[in-house]
């Protein structure tokens, strides 16, 4: 066992879930813990630097999502695109971006399609100058952020069916 394999020198948030084989990925979990965090507190700093102080990092992604490509969007086009499996925490989001006049809904059928306002893309462009000026200029982008994405998205495969394994126990 090399000194960073030694139990005292593993940084992990739940020492029990990191004893005996696979300690690893109580590292990974740890690590997607606080980045998990940081990137929420950092999203609703952003935004509200940007001018709108009151959304939650659910609210703003949602907002960011819609406006995407500028298409219209629905419920399950928003949940499907961000992983979420409880929908009615988005639907929540949507009705506060409505509230708020940052967000419009139109019926079609038994279908609601949701796009972002004049003001939710106003608002969506000045997170984005923020974003630039805070985040971007000290990051670089390179092949190595591509990279880390790409295993981000596999990541996020292995969870979602370690979740439906542990669905069926």
């Amino acid at each position: 066992m090399t000194d960073h394999e030694s139990p005292s020198r593993r940084i992990v948030s739940s020492r029990h879930l990191a004893e005996g084989e696979g300690w690893e990925v109580s590292e990974l979990e740890f690590g997607l813990i606080i980045v998990f965090n940081a990137f929420s507190r950092w999203i609703t700093r952003c935004m509200a630097a940007a001018g709108q102080p009151d959304l939650s990092p659910l609210e703003i992604l949602t907002l960011h999502h819609v406006k995407h490509r500028s298409r219209d969007k629905r419920l399950s086009d928003i949940c499907f695109q961000l992983n979420i499996e409880d929908s009615h925490t988005v639907n929540y989001a949507l009705r506060k971006l409505l509230k708020a006049g940052l967000m419009n809904s139109e019926k079609r059928g038994k279908e609601v399609f949701y796009r972002a306002s004049p003001e939710g893309v106003a608002l969506c462009n000045a997170y984005r100058d923020v974003r630039r000026q805070c985040l971007l200029q000290g990051m670089s982008s390179t092949d190595e952020l591509r990279e880390l994405a790409r295993m981000l998205r596999a990541l996020s495969g292995q969870f979602d069916q370690a979740s439906r394994a542990a669905a069926t126990l």
